[in-house]
C-alpha cells in the first residue's frame, strides 16, 4: 500500500473500514474486537507513535506502562509478549515488529506544560490533549491519562541513569502488528514534539491498517496415505 496516497480524514468524519491516516500532530481512534489485528505504521519514518489502548465498556482499564514492565520483567515486550492493563489483564500482544525495534514506555505524554517548559508561548498541540480530545468525542469526557506505549521513539537509559534522546530511525512504511487480547478502543497519536529531536523536529503523519484475523488453526486431520 502506498500510505503515503492516502488521503486523511477531517476529525469527526466516519473512518474506512481498513485505513486510518493520522495527520501529523493529531490523533484517531479505532475499536477493535478481541482477536482484531491492526498495524501501526509511520507513513514518510522518523515518526513516535503515542499508542493507547482502554477496555470497551470500562475506559477505567487501560494499558499501562508499569504494570507491562512487570508483567514482562522488561522495559518493552518482545514479539510474542502482550501488554497488560492496569488490572494485570493482556489488552494487546505484539505480534509483528516490522521497524528497528526502538520503543519507550518510560515517557509521559507531552502536555500543554511539557511544551512552556520548552519556551512554547501559547498553544501547542499535545499528544495528552489529542487523546482528551479523541475521546470526549467518543462520549469520555472523564479519563485517566495513562503512560503511553512510545513507538519507534528511541530514548536510551545511560549508564548513569540518565536519558539520551535520538530521532526515531524508522523508515517510510514500518510499523508494528497488534492483536487485541480484549475488546477495546486503540487511540494512535502522530506525536507533535517539534522542540526535540525525537521526530526529526519535524512530525509527520502516521497510519493505523485494521488487517484480517489471524487464521484459526485447522482442525482438519491429513488424509490417511
Amino acid at each position: 500500500m502506498d500510505y503515503a496516497a492516502v488521503t486523511p480524514p477531517a476529525a469527526g468524519e466516519p473512518m474506512g473500514n481498513e485505513f486510518v491516516l493520522v495527520p501529523a500532530g493529531e490523533a484517531r481512534a479505532v475499536q477493535v474486537a478481541s482477536g482484531g489485528r491492526f498495524r501501526v505504521v509511520d507513513v514518510e519514518g522518523g515518526q513516535v507513535v503515542d499508542l493507547f489502548a482502554f477496555a470497551v465498556g470500562d475506559v477505567g482499564e487501560y494499558a499501562s506502562a508499569e504494570h507491562t514492565r512487570v508483567a514482562v520483567n522488561r522495559l518493552f515486550p518482545r514479539v510474542g509478549e502482550a501488554f497488560v492493563t492496569n488490572r494485570r489483564r493482556p489488552v494487546l500482544w505484539l505480534d509483528e515488529d516490522g521497524s528497528p525495534g526502538v520503543h519507550d514506555m518510560l515517557c509521559a505524554a507531552c502536555d500543554p506544560v511539557r511544551y512552556r517548559l520548552l519556551g512554547v508561548d501559547g498553544w501547542h498541540p499535545s499528544c495528552q490533549e489529542n487523546l482528551q480530545r479523541v475521546m470526549a468525542g467518543l462520549g469520555h469526557d472523564r479519563i485517566e491519562v495513562p503512560q503511553p506505549i512510545n513507538l519507534f521513539m528511541a530514548v536510551r537509559v545511560e549508564p548513569d541513569g540518565s536519558f539520551a534522546w535520538s530521532p526515531a530511525p524508522t523508515r517510510a512504511g514500518d510499523g508494528v502488528v497488534l492483536r487485541a487480547a480484549l475488546d477495546c478502543v486503540v487511540v494512535a497519536s502522530a506525536c507533535p514534539q517539534d522542540r526535540n529531536e525525537i521526530n526529526h523536529y519535524r512530525p509527520t503523519p502516521i497510519g493505523i491498517e485494521l488487517l484480517p484475523a489471524a487464521p484459526a488453526p485447522s482442525s482438519r486431520r491429513p488424509p490417511s496415505p
